[in-house]
């Protein structure tokens, strides 16, 4: 049974999606469970966002606490809302995505029964039209409570994602979202994950998220390299964690944050000169860690050989990849 004192605080990060907002905040605003808030935090929208946000904290003002600041970007928004949260754990949610009805009652639920600091739900994508376009399973064939130090294997396996997982707000006693980088989920939650000795998760997909047709398409550059800046950071608090002798799981979370998703990143840098420089220093990470070839290739989550189970197209930037064929790869893109 759930503690009827325990309070969860949704943070929801707002910049200029007026189209998508009101329905992500009647996910929320629905919630089966009662004792929330939602804190939206306008970044500096220059749309019709501010006025929906108004319109839903005059109707909801018991749940919906709303704030306007200038724009500082996702980490500067979600820290924003953190030092404002006042329950005992924290939710994000990004404001054009939605989410189950149950999602916050079953979690908070998960969480209070293991005495967890943080839960994991399922994601799924879906369309403008709500039709599901593919399934993300978290863990699957993992027990609902995590013991970390038997199961160590998810800190390199799971989906960094911060939006579908509750925290303890412990967690972010001195720790925050890195501002003015990228892929701030991959530098940051694996760190809070290192501070827990059990998760706890729901197989259900709770967590919807919405691939927009109208977002203007993504300009990969440089700041890809963030990523490797993140896997660096992540190795220094491992270093000084409980979980320190687990070498081969760091070397696995190496690979798949910093070479897999890298790769993935870098195959889409339309730029020459910056696609070289960026293979260049993947070649310097992959060095220094000792990473060797047959290292990636035999990479293995969840019990599957990573590689194996790309598509083909992606498997063959790969393998051109790690064959030193990179000018190759670039006509064939």
């Amino acid at each position: 049974m759930i503690n009827s004192l325990s309070k969860v605080s949704i943070i929801v990060p707002v910049y200029n999606v007026e189209k998508y907002l009101a329905k992500c905040l009647d996910s929320l605003v629905n919630q089966t469970l009662q004792n929330i808030e939602i804190l939206v935090v306008n970044d500096g929208s220059t749309d019709r966002s501010e006025d929906i946000i108004k319109e839903y904290s005059q109707k909801y003002p018991e749940k919906i606490k709303a704030f306007t600041k200038e724009n500082g970007g996702l980490s500067d928004a979600r820290n924003f809302g953190i030092d404002r949260a006042t329950g005992d754990y924290i939710g994000f949610v990004d404001s054009d995505d939605y989410v189950t009805e149950k999602m916050f009652e079953e979690m908070l639920l998960l969480a209070e029964k293991h005495q967890t600091q943080m839960v994991i739900c399922n994601i799924q994508k879906v369309d403008q039209h709500g039709a599901i376009t593919q399934k993300l399973t978290q863990m699957p064939n993992m027990p609902e409570k995590i013991d970390l130090e038997k199961n160590f294997s998810v800190f390199s396996d799971i989906s960094y994602f911060a939006c579908n997982k509750l925290f303890k707000k412990e967690l972010f006693h001195q720790k925050r979202f890195k501002k003015g980088i990228h892929f701030e989920d991959i530098q940051l939650i694996p760190q809070l994950l290192l501070e827990c000795s059990t998760i706890a998760q729901t197989q259900n997909y709770h967590y919807q998220y919405l691939e927009r047709t109208d977002s203007i398409t993504k300009t990969h550059t440089e700041k890809g390299l963030d990523m490797l800046k993140a896997v660096a950071d992540v190795e220094n608090t491992f270093n000084e964690s409980q979980y320190t002798h687990k070498r081969k799981e760091l070397k696995n979370f190496q690979i798949f944050e910093g070479v897999y998703s890298f790769l993935a990143y870098l195959a889409f840098v339309k730029k020459d000169e910056v696609f070289y420089e960026m293979a260049e220093q993947l070649g310097f990470f992959v060095k220094e860690r000792q990473i060797k070839i047959q290292d990636i290739l035999n990479y293995n989550r969840f019990g599957k050989n990573y590689l194996l189970s790309l598509p083909v197209k992606k498997k063959i930037f790969y393998l051109l990849f790690f064959a030193g064929q990179k000018k190759l790869i670039r006509k064939l893109m």
